[in-house]
């Protein structure tokens, strides 16, 4: 699929790896809805490309219908999704204070898992009724996992789980939605300068740096939009999970 002209919405587009896609996509003609939580922060980055700013709750259902919906009428039913948004809580099963906490480990699988499926089911069902393109094409649904999903560490069990999840939703999601030619896609990021990574101590950010074997550097928003726009433009990547990690294998902590 080309971009440009094509309607898109980015979750988690105020901030981090969902901002930069924001930016990618607009740079290449896209018409961008930028979905966050943060109204200012989605503002910010909408004003900055032209794009329009929707404040939501992606674990919301009546939240993201609206998005949706309000994305659709200024822009036409988007034929590319990105879902970015997400949590990253951490705790052990068992700690000092007891047990993981239960609303804790929720939400982390609400906004994570549920959050990106309840945008894939809003937009593909839309998209489902658009005409198709070349190779019968309707759309491109691309989700954000992250090497958690296959090395979690010890306090990640939410995270990785709920980045498993999206992981392992990817195939079954393209088999079903093959009929009507909609594409999804994961990309599990490995160590990125995103907004919560950046705040941390210099040193710590240096020293997660020199464990990834080559490029011996944190991953940026840029790495990762550049592999989105690669998987909108292939329409080939179907069904499947790619790690963009450097070559890093996380250790137990």
């Amino acid at each position: 699929m080309k971009v440009n002209g094509q309607a898109a919405i980015v979750t988690g587009g105020g901030s981090g790896l969902g901002a930069g896609t924001a930016r990618t996509l607009a740079a290449a003609g896209a018409k961008v809805a930028v979905l966050d939580i943060n109204e200012e922060q989605a503002k910010s980055v909408a004003d900055e490309i032209g794009g329009l700013a929707i404040a939501c709750d992606v674990a919301s259902a009546s939240a993201a219908e609206e998005a949706v919906a309000a994305a659709a009428k200024a822009h036409g039913d988007a034929r590319i999704l990105v879902n970015c948004a997400g949590i990253a809580n951490a705790s052990r099963i068992v700690g000092r204070e007891g047990p993981h906490d239960l609303e804790l480990f929720s939400r982390v699988i609400n906004v994570n898992l549920i959050g990106s499926f309840n945008l894939l089911r809003l937009v593909a069902d839309r998209a489902s009724k658009l005409e198709p393109m070349d190779d019968n094409e309707r759309a491109v649904v691309i989700s954000t996992a992250s090497v958690a999903a296959f090395d979690g560490q010890i306090g990640q069990a939410a995270y990785a789980a709920s980045k498993g999840g999206i992981h392992s939703m990817a195939l079954p999601a393209a088999r079903e939605l093959a009929r009507f030619g909609i594409r999804v896609m994961t990309i599990a990021p490995g160590i990125f300068g995103t907004p919560m990574l950046m705040g941390m101590p210099q040193e710590v950010q240096d020293s997660l740096a020199a464990s990834v074997p080559y490029p011996s550097r944190l991953g940026t928003p840029e790495d990762f939009a550049a592999l989105v726009m690669h998987i909108v433009d292939n329409t080939m990547l179907n069904g499947e999970t790619i790690r963009l990690d450097g070559a890093i294998r996380l250790a137990p902590k």
